[in-house]
């Protein structure tokens, strides 16, 4: 039996979603496995499934939910491996650790008052129209329930413009911060009250532009790192979902073994600092995320020798990198280009690097490869799961 030479396999998926053929064609929404004809059609095969939600392909929340979960955590992987390669390197890559659904913590939706209704969801995929989302087979369930009552909650406070929502799950339960909107007068006070006292919210700010104007915190609210409550300013940085975290702090636990002294770099809240058993220098370039970490470290007596440093303006020196048994780094989407000449050129015994983006990592790993470092392993993370944002911990020594 000879293959009809009119259609073509797709064989893998490639970095914003569409699968690839082996000759190079492109089609949106494919799986590995599904086949392509000359006219454009598509024939699924074994590897597309269903996707389970009812907003998807126009919701730009998930881009893959045609993938079954064999090639999405192919997709993880290819994605890392993609990036190395166009460095022209190569690391043993793990099995991906995908996060479930319905657990993501924290989320921007965006909100518009328009022809006498309130609509609320995430944007659609390349576009600026916003998707009036019913479901959502990502969030967790104790933040998609606020959905319906924040469209509600908005028309009440005469809402008439766009604005965004910043939605994050706390230990005392919802913290909401409104960017683009702030509500006026009595009648919005007291309804703003009633939707918090209903659902339980542990805080709700607003910010018009002057910064984070918070309206409703009957307690302290605070978010639990490494066993440690540590105070969360509005719509801080957080991991996108504990399961994700917990596996980004094991594997980061694991890399670094037993030292005396490490660096965290780009510490943020402190989610690999309050979990390293050892001794932590923590810089971070956001003072209200610093003084968070350095309060929680405080108070239990932690030690954390918290600095506030911009790390791309007044990186770590060799002299300062080589006082430390391991060094943790987990720097933004840009990376850590800055930064990452002096870590080449130390002689600490092992350093992690935490990433949200494998080609900023890929570029920074060929520097520390170049000055004789090797990637031991790199373990990848799924927490946003059916998106193409992939996320990784890996392991560098002599």
């Amino acid at each position: 039996m000879t293959s009809d030479p009119t259609t073509d396999t797709i064989v893998r998926v490639a970095a914003r979603g569409d699968g690839i053929t082996a000759d190079g064609r492109h089609a949106a929404f494919t799986a590995p496995g599904d086949t392509l004809a000359a006219d454009g059609s598509v024939t699924h095969g074994p590897h597309h499934q269903t996707p389970p939600c009812v907003h998807f392909p126009t919701c730009g929340g998930c881009q893959l939910q045609h993938l079954d979960d064999e090639s999405y955590s192919a997709f993880v992987t290819d994605r890392i491996a993609s990036a190395l390669d166009g460095q022209g390197l190569s690391a043993p890559i793990r099995t991906p650790h995908i996060s479930p659904v319905r657990s993501r913590r924290r989320a921007t939706l965006h909100a518009e008052a328009k022809g006498g209704r309130i609509t609320l969801g995430f944007t659609a995929e390349k576009a600026h129209l916003i998707v009036d989302i019913k479901e959502c087979w990502i969030l967790d369930p104790r933040l998609f329930a606020l959905v319906a009552p924040l469209r509600t909650l908005l028309k009440r406070l005469n809402f008439r413009r766009r604005a965004d929502i910043h939605l994050t799950l706390a230990d005392q339960g919802a913290d909401i911060l409104i960017t683009g909107f702030a509500p006026e007068g009595l009648p919005a006070a007291e309804a703003l009250t009633r939707f918090c006292e209903e659902h339980g919210i542990a805080r709700v700010a607003f910010d018009d532009g002057l910064g984070p104007e918070t309206r409703w915190e009957p307690d302290a609210v605070t978010i639990t790192l490494g066993g440690v409550p540590v105070p969360l300013p509005p719509a801080s940085f957080l991991q996108a979902t504990p399961d994700g975290e917990a596996a980004l702090t094991a594997a980061v636990i694991e890399a670094i073994g037993t030292p005396a002294t490490v660096a965290d770099l780009f510490a943020g809240l402190g989610t690999f600092t309050l979990a390293i058993p050892a001794k932590v220098y923590a810089a971070e370039g956001a003072r209200d995320a610093l003084t968070a970490l350095k309060a929680a470290a405080h108070r239990l007596q932690r030690p954390v020798f918290p600095e506030h440093r911009d790390l791309y303006r007044r990186p770590l020196t060799v002299a300062e990198l080589d006082r430390f048994d391991a060094v943790v780094i987990d720097p933004p989407r840009s990376g850590a280009r800055e930064q990452a000449g002096a870590l080449a050129a130390s002689r600490t015994p092992v350093i992690v690097y935490v990433s949200c983006n494998p080609a900023s990592f890929a570029r920074d790993a060929k520097e520390l490869c170049d000055a004789g470092w090797r990637i031991d392993w790199i373990q990848p993370v799924g927490q946003f799961r059916w998106s193409t944002h992939v996320e990784l911990a890996a392991k560098f020594v002599r």
